[in-house]
């Protein structure tokens, strides 16, 4: 599990592409292998992710064809940066809301707006998961834990602080860029448990 508190910025060092399948290399930022194993999960750009080896500061992960279609993973090239978080441990702070690391979809950042000190992204999703963003919600962009703010149609924004543009990949956003989605599951179960509820009773 994650809390959606992103832990820093890595840099993609090294892709291996085959058919349907990507070996991704990262390089973390200093003290973030320290007490790594072989088999932990890293979230990265919110997908969870198997280590499968590491030397240094340099970690590396095998990507499945699931993962390359459902996120923005395959889409990287060497020398990008990606957000990335260690999975929690029992006991530590849950700063934002629990996470699976399962990616729903990807979004598309359509428009940025920077008023004074301030940065609002606006977003395009696909009409299947509108039922799940509400505004003062939860959700998981990219692995980071985010309050949505407005609701319009197809398209929902979040409102950035100077820490979370710092901390994050979305310092550097750009309209067009495809977002990694996981919707809160808490909003899920129940949208889902009274959808099932209210056909049960129409065809009783």
């Amino acid at each position: 599990m994650f809390t959606g508190i992103v832990q820093g910025k890595a840099t993609v060092a090294d892709l291996q592409r085959k058919a349907d399948f990507m070996r991704l290399t990262l390089t973390l930022p200093q003290g973030h292998t320290d007490n790594l194993q072989t088999g932990a999960s890293i979230a990265v750009n919110g997908t969870c992710l198997t280590v499968t080896g590491f030397e240094g500061a340099q970690v590396h992960f095998d990507l499945i064809m699931e993962t390359l279609k459902v996120t923005n993973l395959g889409q990287l090239s060497p020398g990008c940066q990606v957000n990335f978080e260690r999975a929690a441990r029992f006991g530590d702070e849950i700063g934002g809301h629990l996470l699976s690391g399962h990616v729903h979809d990807q979004v598309s950042i359509v428009e940025i707006e920077r008023p004074d000190n301030n940065c609002v992204i606006w977003f395009e999703v696909s009409p299947q998961w509108m039922k799940y963003i509400l505004p003062k919600g939860f959700v998981a962009l990219n692995g980071a834990s985010l309050t949505i703010g407005e609701v319009i149609n197809n398209r929902f924004n979040v409102y950035l602080i100077p820490e979370t543009l710092a901390q994050t990949s979305f310092g550097n956003a750009q309209p067009g860029w495809k977002i990694n989605l996981e919707v809160d599951p808490h909003t899920q179960a129940v949208v889902d448990t009274v959808e099932r509820y209210l056909a049960n009773q129409a065809t009783a």
